[in-house]
């Protein structure tokens, strides 16, 4: 079999009911800065601490291009004494936070790919953050979807998580092991989010998403996209990092610490990840046979609008339109390996069997999926 064999047959999503705008993240925000600088005023006086400063929703904007984000707990993260979501654990005999979200997209990608959960050979978790170590998610998974045969497994590329898991799992398919197997992001990025530091407290919110793959003799839905190729790269940075672990607890001095947070160099990573990201666009094309003039659509890592318009102009040579590099992002915000999903889930008006996209994801490692796609049904 070849990767042309294999064809995405159905895509979900699942979002928070709740939404935190700029206007009220802001005004959270500004109320724990004055509180802060008010409790450290002498400090601050002495020069032992920095002076923290306020932010606005035209920064955030103009920044990144958000405009709101879903949560799944909105009142921790906008209590200026708190800035952290309230999300309790649960026992172990309910199912988990992060395995319930994911359960929501898998059933809708299911249905819209024409599949029951006894189609499915396998479920591949592919996402930023594992709210636990063990036992794996996607067994949990399995569990609650009602699978009664097959196998699944966690892994985390951070933000280029989806295009990853999608070629394990076009790897299974073309091997012969599997049938049809489900990549699912469920993403609670609101939780591992510095929400008290300027630099980064607007970019995440949270969602869940979830794509069903299949050999293409057996795909049987009325919306197919057949996959061209499939490409990954990664090249070690430290330029998004987030500390957090269990080893943590044997160095108590580390515990709480920023970097057991989200933190990057953004000017750094758009300065190096942009060059990296269109080549890969580009080489990846020309190695399929395909011209930047074949692509009808970039469905893109959803982390910076300014970052997606430079790729997309570097790949066809001029500023792209919106619909050829639809944006998701002004809605949902950073929603790490969910972003670019969102993007193809929501953006595939207009595009005709035979039309040409590409799928493309990047972040931290540094590491870069794509996804070369044909509409076939």
């Amino acid at each position: 079999m070849t990767v042309s064999d294999v064809v995405i047959s159905g895509t979900g999503l699942w979002t928070p009911e709740l939404a935190i705008t700029n206007d009220e993240l802001v005004a959270s925000f500004n109320e724990y800065v004055a509180r802060y600088n008010k409790r450290h005023a002498d400090a601050i006086e002495r020069g032992e601490r920095e002076a923290l400063s306020p932010s606005s929703a035209e920064f955030i904007e103009k920044a990144s291009g958000i405009k709101q984000r879903y949560v799944l707990d909105k009142d921790g993260v906008l209590d200026p004494d708190r800035m952290c979501p309230r999300i309790a654990e649960r026992p172990d005999e309910q199912i988990s936070v992060q395995a319930e979200m994911a359960v929501k997209a898998i059933r809708q990608a299911l249905e819209n790919a024409g599949r029951d959960v006894a189609d499915v050979d396998a479920v591949l978790v592919a996402c930023s953050n594992m709210q636990r170590a063990y036992p794996a998610m996607a067994a949990e998974i399995q569990h609650y979807l009602g699978m009664e045969r097959g196998w699944g497994y966690d892994m985390n590329v951070a933000c280029s998580s989806a295009t990853f898991g999608i070629q394990a799992a076009t790897d299974a398919l073309r091997s012969g092991s599997s049938d049809c197997v489900v990549v699912v992001n469920p993403e609670i990025c609101s939780a591992h989010l510095a929400w008290e530091d300027r630099d980064c407290h607007f970019i995440f919110g949270d969602v869940a998403t979830a794509v069903v793959l299949e050999r293409k003799e057996k795909a049987t839905s009325a919306k197919q996209w057949e996959v061209l190729g499939t490409r990954l790269q990664t090249k070690f940075s430290s330029n998004i990092r987030n500390n957090f672990g269990f080893l943590n607890r044997c160095d108590e001095a580390g515990v709480g610490a920023r970097d057991k947070l989200f933190r990057q160099e953004g000017r750094k990573v758009f300065k190096e990840v942009c060059p990296m990201v269109a080549e890969q666009i580009l080489s990846h094309l020309g190695d399929t046979g395909l011209s930047p003039e074949a692509i009808r659509r970039m469905w893109l890592h959803q982390a910076n609008l300014s970052m997606n318009e430079l790729i997309a102009k570097r790949v066809l040579g001029r500023p792209a339109e919106r619909e050829e590099a639809p944006v998701i992002l002004d809605d949902y915000a950073n929603t790490s390996s969910a972003g670019s999903i969102i993007a193809f889930h929501k953006h595939q008006a207009g595009m005709d069997v035979g039309d040409v996209g590409v799928i493309c994801s990047f972040g931290a490692g540094y590491s870069i999926g794509s996804v070369i796609l044909r509409r076939i049904a």
